[in-house]
């Protein structure tokens, strides 16, 4: 079977240096093919991005230019109407094939949410689950004992021992990677952007140069 390709989805209001961190810790310790960055047009449980559409597409293009490992997907970016991951999920599954193994790449604080997204359960039949735990964090397996019971019963049915696992079949899985621990975030950014700080060393200097030059998040 073929290696398996990273879904990273997100806002990207803007793109940081923790967004890319994430998507190489994926991409070497699950042994991805790539990893595909699905930025979100319109989200359906958060505010609307700050930025519009093309600025944070734009933005994107900019910060993985260079990665042959990483590249921008345009399913979502674009879309007016709410844009749900399972549904993404499905497009992808059905341009690239039943057989190619796909892996949904999470923060442990949206995984323990996961009961909350629209049908979620639905999201283990078209791609595997890679839980990004933050060094310094509780096990996630002690977070999850906290946890949703119908996600506690996922979790333990499909915990995979290694990233092998995620090679074998191409969804169903979940797999647990470990994350350096990066406090940086989009939230963050745009505040130091509306205080006229610098966000160097925040985002790569080809993004922090677009925001400067197109006057981004001079408001909060």
């Amino acid at each position: 079977m073929t290696a398996p390709i990273g879904i990273l989805g997100g806002t990207f209001d803007p793109i940081h240096n923790g967004h890319l961190r994430i998507a190489q810790e994926a991409l070497e310790q699950c042994d991805l093919a790539e990893v595909r960055f699905v930025p979100c047009g319109t989200p359906p449980h958060r505010p609307a991005p700050k930025a519009d559409a093309k600025a944070r597409w734009e933005m994107l293009r900019l910060a993985l230019n260079g990665h042959p490992d990483f590249l921008v997907d345009v399913h979502e970016i674009f879309r007016t109407d709410p844009c749900y991951t399972v549904d993404t999920l499905a497009a992808l599954r059905a341009e690239l094939g039943m057989q190619q193994p796909l892996c949904l790449i999470l923060g442990g604080d949206a995984f323990l949410q996961l009961h909350t997204w629209h049908e979620w359960k639905r999201l283990f039949e078209l791609a595997h689950i890679v839980v990004l735990q933050r060094a310094g964090s509780p096990p996630l397996g002690n977070a999850v004992n906290d946890a949703d019971a119908a996600l506690q019963e996922e979790y333990r049915a499909r915990l995979a021992p290694g990233a092998n696992a995620l090679h074998e079949v191409p969804d169903g899985r979940i797999f647990v990677a470990d994350m350096p621990a990066l406090e940086i975030s989009s939230t963050d950014i745009r505040r130091r952007c509306a205080e006229d700080k610098s966000v160097r060393y925040l985002v790569p200097d080809v993004v922090a140069n677009y925001i400067n030059t197109n006057s981004l998040y001079r408001t909060c």
